[in-house]
């Protein structure tokens, strides 16, 4: 009788899980709860990749475009680039609207018409109290 000096490996045996099964870890892992690799512990998965297996196939996320970790970090950056546009486009409005007072402006005494509209003072009345 002749022993070997490896130590014997357990032969695992191969699981079928349930479609039920997967897309209900796949939505705890979509949604947070778990990471593929808790999930495969916590359900006692055997593969290594199995669950990401799973989520490539059932999955709704899209995985061919990476997809950034929500961070606090990345959050506060994205908010800031999203305050930078605003403040941009907010700036360009303001421009906007400035360039057509002027516009106004010069059109009225070119002219020697009023273009904007004289609000008579029942009118003004009626204004200030629909904003209030």
């Amino acid at each position: 009788m002749t022993y070997s000096s490896e130590p014997s490996k357990v032969r695992r045996s191969q699981r079928d899980y349930t479609l039920a099964f997967k897309l209900q870890v796949i939505s705890m892992v979509e949604s947070g709860q778990f990471t593929y690799k808790e999930a495969q512990s916590h359900f006692g998965i055997q593969g290594k990749s199995t669950v990401l297996n799973w989520l490539r196939k059932f999955g709704n996320l899209d995985w061919k475009i990476p997809i950034a970790m929500n961070t606090p970090e990345s959050k506060i950056k994205e908010l800031e680039a999203k305050l930078q546009k605003l403040e941009k486009e907010l700036k360009e409005e303001r421009l906007k609207r400035e360039m057509s007072e002027t516009i106004l402006e010069v059109a009225e005494e070119q002219f020697g018409i009023a273009i904007r509209k004289k609000y008579s003072p029942k009118q003004l009345k009626d204004l200030s109290a629909k904003k209030q």
